[in-house]
């Protein structure tokens, strides 16, 4: 009978000692909402601005203006900048890629 209160009261114990919860782990309220909100999940983590900027020059690379693309290639070649110093970008362009190609 002895053996049997010793087991009871070590069983009570036990139980008691794993059942516990602490104040520690009722402050952070995941306990009663684990879930946060869109706008609070990224509150804590910074966005890197240096890979922010790399991305929008990317974009700004494929979304130039027509004339941007034209000016580039005429650039290129050396004989339509030359042109393009004493008449414009727009001339030169039209006077060596503008019109019919030629064809050989």
């Amino acid at each position: 009978m002895r053996t049997l209160v010793v087991l009871t009261l070590l069983a009570v114990l036990v139980v008691a000692a794993t059942s516990y919860e602490s104040h520690e782990s009722m402050e952070s309220h995941e306990y009663l909402n684990p879930f946060l909100n869109r706008r609070r999940a990224s509150d804590f983590i910074q966005a890197d601005t240096r890979l922010r900027g790399i991305t929008q020059e990317r974009v700004r690379e494929r979304s130039k203006a027509h004339y941007e693309h034209q000016r580039e290639l005429c650039e290129d070649y050396y004989p339509c900048e030359m042109y393009a110093f004493r008449h414009g970008y727009p001339a030169a362009y039209k006077h060596y890629f503008g019109g019919r190609r030629r064809t050989k």
